[in-house]
């Protein structure tokens, strides 16, 4: 029985170390043909592509993902994307580049396919070996890399008009301010009403940079720009269900400096909100928005005046709405406010 054995194993080894010597000998000799215009056959292309999913695949899964829906990470993906992808994956209505003809494996066209967010950022990140996808994090933060895997679940929704326009809109590489609602203050909401009259009052320029509207555009996005007005007019006549039932559950409120759940913002400052601008005046200025998909911002600047008693004023308001579409229905997803009062009445 040991003999048997011994011998069995002897011929296992002999066996493995002739096809080593083998496989060595074909890769030395050159025979296979390396060239990109030359497909693997069938074995070998489909040995490394399920090689390549899965070692992606299981890097990936650590990776903790952001919020892909932040308007301002998915502009810059826009511009990065614009700058450094579109030979290789194309756009919407892009049907082929110079490179692209030339490159094998062929690139996933990401103008029509979209991607798993986590093995997205692997693959930006750290690139793939024997092929022409670059390992971008040598070169750019994880933040920017976000951006990109952010713009990337939009585009297979966009059309070529869209994707023309946001990339227009998009800021140069690092020349966004990307560090969240940046102390945003609309001054809505500081306990009870005389509070929040007091509040309003109090408020002075800043140092901090107004929300940016820019890219926005009168009509730009028509439904969206519909529920925002009708977001405002609920608060405005204090209608609390209709105000929380434009929001989505996962919706955020930024003001006065800080970020509030749906449902901190139902509890607290929502009551301020509403006290507020039962004593107030509110003039519309401009709306403009501009669509991304299925997401859009709208952007409002209003002048609030009031009537107050204690303390009457006149502020100067920003509002910046983002808003998700689901099915047919436009839900906000982000509110960020910001106030400056303009004149305090003697």
């Amino acid at each position: 029985m040991k003999k048997h054995i011994k011998h069995h194993s002897i011929t296992v080894v002999a066996v493995l170390a002739a096809l080593a010597l083998g496989a060595g000998a074909f890769v030395y000799s050159g025979l296979y043909d390396i060239g990109a215009d030359d497909p693997h056959t069938k074995l070998v292309h489909s040995a490394l592509q399920t090689l390549r999913e899965r070692s992606i695949h299981v890097r990936s899964q650590g990776i903790n993902v952001p919020d892909l829906e932040d308007p301002q990470l998915i502009l810059k993906g826009a511009g990065q994307y614009a700058a450094m992808c579109t030979q290789c994956h194309l756009t919407p209505g892009q049907t082929d580049s110079e490179i692209r003809p030339g490159l094998y494996p062929q690139p996933p066209n990401l103008a029509q396919e979209r991607v798993d967010p986590k093995d997205a950022f692997w693959v930006i990140k750290h690139g793939i070996k024997m092929s022409a996808m670059p390992a971008w994090g040598f070169s750019h933060d994880d933040r920017a890399i976000w951006s990109m895997v952010a713009f990337l679940q939009k585009l297979p929704d966009m059309t070529a008009a869209q994707y023309k326009e946001i990339v227009a809109r998009a800021p140069p590489d690092e020349d966004m301010d990307m560090d969240g609602d940046g102390g945003h203050n609309h001054g809505h909401g500081e306990g009870a009403a005389a509070d929040a009259d007091d509040h309003h009052a109090a408020a002075a320029p800043t140092a901090v940079a107004p929300l940016s509207f820019d890219g926005m555009k009168p009509g730009a996005a028509p439904e969206a720009e519909a529920v925002a007005k009708s977001f405002q007019q609920a608060l405005q006549r204090g209608d609390r269900d209709a105000v929380l039932a434009l929001l989505s559950p996962a919706a955020t409120i930024s003001e006065s400096g800080q970020t509030q759940s749906r449902e901190a913002y139902a509890s607290d400052h929502l009551s301020s909100d509403i006290a507020y601008l039962k004593s107030a005046t509110v003039t519309p200025v401009s709306q403009a928005s501009m669509a991304m998909g299925d997401t859009a911002m709208v952007g409002t600047e209003s002048t609030i005046v009031s009537s107050a008693k204690e303390k009457p004023s006149t502020v100067s308001s920003r509002e910046l709405l983002t808003l998700k579409q689901h099915g047919k229905q436009w839900k906000i997803t982000a509110i960020q406010w910001q106030s400056v009062a303009q004149s305090t009445p003697q």
